[in-house]
Parts: C-alpha cells; sequence; structure tokens
C-alpha cells in the first residue's frame, strides 16, 4: 500500500473507530496530514507531559528546579558510582508519559511508538547527542522476548536514530544471561544485586574506543540496571558512554 492509501485508510479508520486517549481514555482528534503531532494522547493530556529541559543531574537527567550554581548532588544518584558519563531524560515518568510506556510494554501497544517519538522530537537537548552515536538498548532475557515479542528498549532506540539522523545507528551488542524477576519493588541495593553479572556482550561484538556509545532504556529508575549495562560495555572498551531515557521516575 503507497503513502496515499495508507494515510486515506488511516483517516477512514479514525472515522469509523475513533482513537482513544491511553490516559483519560477520552477521544483524540486526528492530527492534520503532514502535520505531525499526537495521535493517541488529547490535548489535555498532552499538557501534562513534564518535559525535562536543562538544568538537569549530567548522572540521570532528572531536572533542577530554580537556581543551580555549581555542583549540585542529584538525590536520585547518590550511591550510584555510574560507569557512564552522562545520563538525560525526555520526561518525568509519571501521568500520560507513564501510561504511554505502559501501554507499549503490557498490551501490545506498539501504536503508541507515534507518540513516543514526537515526545523524543521535542527534546532538543536529549538529540543532540544522540547524532552520530551507536544506540545500544538494553537487552530484554530471551524467556521474556519471546512473550512480549520485541524489545520495548530496542523500539525506542530505532525511534531515538530516526529523529536524531546525523548517522545514529541502532547496535544491539549486549544481551541479557540472568532471567531476574521485576527490579520494580526493589531498592538500589537490592536490584544491583540482582543484576549482577546479568548482562553480557554479545559474542563477536565489536566494540571501538573511538566511538560514541548510548545506552538506551525506557525509564531511569535507580539506574542499577543501565549502570549493569555500562560496566560490562565500559570492560568491553567503551570508554565514550551515556545513557539516554525516555521517562525518569
Amino acid at each position: 500500500m503507497n503513502a496515499s492509501l495508507r494515510r486515506l485508510a488511516d483517516g477512514l479508520g479514525d472515522v469509523i473507530f475513533p482513537r482513544g486517549c491511553v490516559h483519560c481514555r477520552g477521544l483524540v482528534e486526528t492530527p492534520a496530514s503532514g502535520q505531525g503531532g499526537f495521535r493517541h494522547l488529547c490535548p489535555r493530556c498532552v499538557a501534562q507531559l513534564e518535559f525535562v529541559r536543562p538544568p538537569h543531574c549530567t548522572t540521570c537527567g532528572h531536572p533542577f528546579y530554580g537556581v543551580v550554581e555549581g555542583e549540585r548532588m542529584c538525590p536520585h544518584c547518590q550511591g550510584l558510582d555510574p560507569a557512564f558519563r552522562e545520563g538525560r531524560t525526555a520526561v518525568l515518568f509519571k501521568g500520560p508519559a507513564r501510561s504511554l510506556v505502559i501501554e507499549l510494554k503490557y498490551h501490545q501497544g506498539l501504536h503508541v511508538l507515534a507518540d513516543l517519538t514526537e515526545i523524543f522530537r521535542r527534546t532538543p537537548h536529549l538529540l543532540e547527542p544522540v547524532c552520530g552515536a551507536l544506540l545500544v538498548p538494553v537487552p530484554l532475557h530471551p524467556r521474556k522476548a519471546r512473550e512480549r515479542g520485541y524489545n520495548q528498549a530496542g523500539l525506542l532506540a530505532e525511534a531515538l536514530a530516526q529523529v536524531a539522523g546525523g548517522g545514529a545507528a541502532v547496535a544491539p551488542l549486549l544481551r541479557r544471561v540472568v532471567d531476574t524477576e521485576s527490579q520494580t519493588a526493589f531498592d538500589r541495593r537490592t536490584r544491583m544485586a540482582n543484576l549482577k553479572n546479568a548482562f553480557a556482550l554479545v559474542r563477536g561484538a565489536p566494540i571501538n574506543p573511538a566511538h560514541h556509545y548510548i545506552l538506551v532504556d525506557d525509564v531511569f529508575t535507580t539506574g542499577s540496571t543501565l549502570n549493569s549495562c555500562a560496566r560490562v560495555l565500559r570492560r568491553a572498551g567503551a570508554v565514550n558512554l551515556d545513557v539516554v531515557t525516555f521517562g525518569h521516575g
């Protein structure tokens, strides 16, 4: 189906089955052709998105509020000892942003990738370091990848590469070798213990110290998962290593 027919089919589908907002479940008016915009969040929920702008913590990306003078220790990063250089995030992981990620991860919601991509498009401070970088998605264990059918971090990395341009490319260099349980209920210390030796380099994966690598994940919570991945890449020779996440929370 060519692009014109696809747009026509999408438009007819919106008339017959109007889109619903993934957060409030209200109706979403379809953006005019070529205007971009959000397709699965209504304007009221879009207004609730908390975009991260500088100044922000250089380790996790969480915003600083008010006037910032000199160096400040972000409370989210205390005790992290990052193996990566810098971290940036697009939005705070709450409200509509959280609903988008839940729809993608747990409800086969591939359709919301358009809105996640739109959020990346509206965060230029995050896209700047992505240009020309190799984007390394945080991997899922093969069992979970089979159950879900895709790795959401890989899809986010592809969206980032598309929006940033400038030669950015996705490089799946890591594999998850330990099938750990969900980490959402654990503190940083427990997460770090659970994730010890959970990741490894893909066999034969080339690492060039001259390249810029960026780890990509959906959410920065304690940073334990990203840091475990960063240590693997660092040991393999990736010295120019940063982190980008869709959300922080």
